[in-house]
């Protein structure tokens, strides 16, 4: 091991390699490679945490998996093949999602080194506030095609992941959309697949079904389902045949499609039950027996548009018999179709069929307007991306075990040279931004809804959890009686789901937002407001209590401030004046890529000094009390400009 390797590495870094204890988060693309690399460099004590498993469709990429491992552990496999390489380490395992209770701050605070390897943004969110807490240093990474991204977050020093608003990510593994969706966005991913295989170019790598036709892929995974359900009128026949094939032979009957896409699809999915150990099971839908739900036209107001309404699967039941009966006839008098988000039929398709996906899965569904404006794009994952990524969190990973994180950059990598004959760029790493919503001393945000029509639930989902990345959020109305509008106990609120914040509150009020399992505090400034856009649902209008401008600081004066020491997870620091992380970004930053630092040091100190109320759950009495006693002033901050970003040089993390 090149640790162990006289030479190779200075002495002092070959020894804090060999007794560091790392984490590495995720085990697909990058993380294969990076296991690998780690054990090869002589890390000796890892835990790995994944809570996939192997799809056929990784082992193009992901080389530590073969084809005998399909169905299994990815954190499993991926241990026992990087064991071969060095069978000295101790590598740790988990076949886990890292958002779990039990891996809280203490868990964090075991490590001397975070390094994610994680396919989507809610759990790159999480883990960065997890190390902010625990004061960990994280190595974050991505991979989009030919691009890729490598960046050190250090708590104090660099920005946090969440410094800078990140775009919507714009692409998903193959495996997730067809088999363990978790987000809304998953489903739309797939509704769109399911157009273009049904009506649209056939592409075998946007097939939306499990594949019954490789009894390998899942070893005896559907034996069960195909044993109870004797196939009689194809859909379940081990026969391989195309879905446009199939769907051509029934002349698209709704109901048929219906009960493949939405029972025998899913029923196959639960036979394979190490997909469910660890998630919720989806549950599959009869044609004849529909759930029967609340009416959500009851609940709604009459002035949401048409686009902007809930719907229930009833309503999406309906549009998805019409708008197969309208595409149909476009593919009879066209041909080959291709979707088009202002084609009516097209898009009423897409909007049906991914809300009930959803609702199988236990996902938000999502108005019509929204899943419009949702629909991205998939890139391809490319191996040589995926190794060069991780090879760079390596070589990022020994200046920090080194004490030179005045060192560490971010690296870009492109995919063609640029002028200068070079395939990286790098830069220095930025410092916290003072007006993050989650590393500044006193996180804060100001919001512009419409109370009349914003509902308790729209502040839960769209807001708290979707804009501010919260996993189990508690929300106390500041009135003085610490009145709970949304609890993180299951049933305590959920009464006032469907009802107006204007039942709650007046323009004014200010809420405190807790997340107990990330340790994050958010206060949140509600003003009212009549005027939005359409379509537009709220606006954030400021960020963080920390506005003052903060005065230039020349070199010499960081240099001088800056002090040799070790923290006390035993990295050392240096004391040159690039600790404090003042450089510039370039230009061509990544939005959703951008790797940023979690500054947490001033927040622990005044979140200590804020007393603890006890709470109480909102009586039915407190409606209007509430509303009319709320009249605290909204904080005004000002918002500072952020560089503008390059679209097209966005990184999208592929690898699931």
């Amino acid at each position: 091991m090149a640790a162990g390797i006289r030479g190779v590495l200075p002495e002092d870094v070959a020894e804090m390699v060999s007794a560091c204890r790392v984490l590495v988060v995720g085990a697909g693309g990058i993380g294969c490679e990076l296991l690998k690399n780690l054990v090869l460099t002589g890390f000796q004590d890892i835990v790995l945490v994944d809570l996939d498993t192997i799809d056929v469709s990784n082992l193009n990429r992901q080389f530590l998996f073969h084809k005998k491992h399909v169905g299994k552990s990815k954190a499993q496999v991926a241990k026992e093949s990087a064991l071969r390489f060095n069978p000295n380490a101790k590598i740790d395992a988990r076949h886990d999602s890292i958002t779990n209770l039990e891996y809280n701050r203490e868990f964090y605070m075991q490590f001397t080194l975070v390094m994610n390897a994680l396919d989507n943004k809610a759990a790159r969110n999480h883990v960065n506030r997890m190390c902010l807490a625990a004061d960990v240093p994280l190595i974050e990474s991505g991979s989009g095609g030919y691009l890729g991204q490598v960046s050190v977050i250090k708590k104090g020093l660099t920005e946090c992941y969440e410094c800078a608003p990140q775009q919507a990510q714009k692409s998903y593994p193959g495996c997730t959309i067809r088999n363990t969706p978790s987000e809304p966005i998953h489903c739309i991913v797939w509704a769109k697949h399911l157009f273009n295989q049904l009506f649209g170019e056939e592409d075998p790598d946007q097939d939306v079904s499990p594949d019954t036709a490789d009894p390998e892929a899942s070893g005896d995974a559907g034996q069960a389902s195909m044993n109870s359900d004797k196939p009689n009128d194809g859909l379940t026949s081990m026969e391989r045949t195309s879905t446009r094939t199939w769907a051509e032979s029934t002349d698209y009957n709704a109901q048929k499609l219906f009960k493949k896409l939405f029972h025998d699809d899913i029923k196959y999915l639960l036979s394979m039950d190490k997909l469910w150990t660890k998630r919720r099971p989806p549950v599959p839908l009869v044609w004849e027996n529909l759930p029967q739900e609340e009416d959500l036209e009851q609940s709604q107001e009459s002035i949401v548009l048409h686009d902007q309404k809930q719907l229930s699967i009833k309503d999406c039941f309906s549009m998805f018999k019409d708008s197969l009966e309208s595409i149909k006839q476009l593919y009879k008098e066209r041909g080959e179709l291709m979707w088009d988000k202002d084609e009516d039929a097209a898009m009423d398709f897409v909007t049906c069929t991914s809300n009930i996906r959803a609702y199988i899965f236990g996902i938000a569904r999502n108005t019509r307007f929204d899943i419009k404006s949702m629909a991205g794009n998939i890139i391809p994952a490319i191996a040589t991306t995926n190794a060069i990524v991780a090879g760079l969190v390596v070589m990022e990973a020994l200046k920090v075990l080194a004490g030179h994180i005045d060192k560490c950059k971010m690296v870009f990598l492109y995919r063609t040279v640029n002028d200068k004959n070079k395939l990286f760029l790098t830069c220095s790493l930025d410092k916290p931004n003072p007006k993050c919503y989650v590393c500044a001393s006193k996180p804060e945000a100001t919001i512009k809804l419409n109370l009349s029509t914003t509902t308790v639930k729209t502040l839960e989902d769209r807001i708290l959890k979707q804009e501010f990345g919260m996993i189990a959020p508690d929300v106390e109305i500041e009135d003085g009686r610490a009145s709970i509008l949304i609890s993180s106990e299951e049933g305590e609120t959920e009464d006032n789901n469907f009802k107006m914040l204007s039942n709650f509150m007046r323009s004014g009020v200010q809420l405190k937002a807790d997340d107990f399992l990330q340790n994050y505090q958010l206060t949140i400034n509600i003003t009212d407001c009549d005027t939005l856009p359409d379509g537009v649902e709220f606006e954030v209008v400021s960020r963080s209590a920390d506005t003052a401008p903060q005065p230039e600081q020349s070199s010499e004066d960081l240099k001088d401030e800056s002090q040799p020491g070790t923290s006390r997870n035993g990295i050392q620091t240096s004391n040159s004046s690039n600790t404090n992380g003042n450089g510039q970004a370039p230009d061509d930053d990544d939005d959703d890529e951008e790797i940023i630092m979690l500054d947490d040091e001033d927040k622990t100190e005044s979140t200590s000094k804020i007393p603890v109320s006890k709470k109480r759950k909102l009586s039915s009495e407190d409606l209007v009390s509430t509303a009319a006693s709320s009249s605290t002033p909204a904080k005004k901050a000002k918002m500072a400009q952020l560089n503008q970003q390059d679209d097209e040089e966005d990184l999208v993390v592929l690898d699931d």
